[in-house]
């Protein structure tokens, strides 16, 4: 589930995808020795473990290029050294985490369903027009909307604070 927003936040870090890929590696290296000794705090964010554990790997690739080299930095590289990141790491998480729920999911549903709710959440068309397009009621606009978005939230009950 993280590997996508791990390697989704690499890339924004300015990282170029081979790059980001090995950087995601590290991660799971690092992970994969500490989760033993991990024991979660629901006053501590695992996500926010994660988020240290990328910036420091990243922090240690920087350290160890030979001096004079360019380093692109892209926009998250940016905000993280201004120390502006918790609500732009929220953001991001929120975003990768809606959008794979959302790839997970869309084969589950019948594709009118699916299109109806999209149409009408993402593309904020009414739902008299998308029934008319789909040649549905827009009652049946509204039912696929609702079965939809309780699905999501059912999917990401307790990954969202």
């Amino acid at each position: 589930m993280y590997t996508p927003l791990l390697y989704y936040w690499a890339c924004r870090m300015g990282l170029q995808q081979s790059d980001a890929a090995d950087l995601v590696q590290e991660v799971f290296a690092v992970l994969v020795a500490k989760l033993p000794e991990f024991v979660y705090d629901r006053q501590k964010s695992f996500r926010g473990w994660l988020r240290t554990i990328l910036i420091n790997k990243w922090r240690d690739k920087r350290r160890s290029r030979t001096a004079g080299l360019p380093i692109r930095r892209g926009r998250l590289a940016d905000q993280a050294i201004a120390g502006e990141t918790e609500a732009f790491w929220e953001t991001e998480y929120r975003q990768q985490l809606v959008g794979r729920a959302l790839e997970l999911m869309q084969n589950e549903f019948q594709q009118n369903t699916w299109r109806a709710c999209w149409e009408v959440v993402v593309s904020g068309r009414s739902a008299a027009d998308v029934a008319a397009d789909l040649g549905i009621s827009v009652d049946s606009v509204y039912a696929a909307k609702s079965r939809v978005l309780r699905r999501l939230r059912k999917e990401l009950e307790g990954l969202l604070d």
